[in-house]
């Protein structure tokens, strides 16, 4: 991991934990997850909110009124609200995807789940997402969310990630096998 992305996952991490452990404290735990898919949301689909946030041209005060701004049109919980305004007067909004995603594994953790992350070539139906998850279930033991993208140079199969294990049986997977097992052999 370079140096920046350590540092950033450090400040994410701390925030995180802060966020989590008021939100424990408080019984505000659901208001929290609530936060947290609409800011992935955000992340995702908005280049205006990832340019807020990176931008080394926009002030504290004026990151500090958007964000605020943002934050009340997205019906954020308090805590969350003030979270992201003190992120912005301390010029830390840069790690906002880092603290969504490490806020998602402590409330996953506390709850008992893992969060499997599941490639295919398609996109999955919910009968198949939901028959995944119960097969990951019986074998990992533990609840399981799936976070599900499409790539569709994997022809054909599925490429499934839970911690630091890591099945992958796709098709473009199979032939790259099978390309450097004829190279090996002529």
């Amino acid at each position: 991991m370079s140096e920046p992305a350590s540092i950033s996952s450090g400040i994410a991490a701390r925030y995180a934990t802060a966020v989590f452990d008021l939100a424990k404290e408080t019984k505000k735990v659901k208001a929290i997850e609530a936060d947290i898919a609409a800011l992935d949301a955000a992340l995702a689909d908005s280049a205006d909110f990832n340019a807020l946030i990176t931008s080394p041209l926009i002030s504290r005060d004026e990151q500090g009124s958007a964000i605020a701004a943002i934050a009340k049109k997205m019906k954020l919980s308090p805590t969350m609200s003030n979270t992201l305004g003190l992120m912005a007067a301390k010029r830390r909004l840069f790690v906002l995807p880092q603290l969504v995603a490490a806020l998602r594994d402590a409330i996953a953790e506390d709850k008992g789940e893992v969060t499997a992350e599941v490639v295919s070539a398609k996109a999955l139906t919910k009968t198949q997402s939901d028959k995944l998850a119960k097969t990951l279930k019986a074998n990992i033991g533990k609840d399981v969310n799936i976070k599900a993208t499409v790539d569709e140079s994997l022809i054909g199969g599925l490429v499934v990630k839970v911690g630091s294990k890591m099945i992958d049986t796709s098709i473009r997977s199979r032939l790259n096998s099978l390309q450097n097992a004829m190279k090996e052999v002529g």
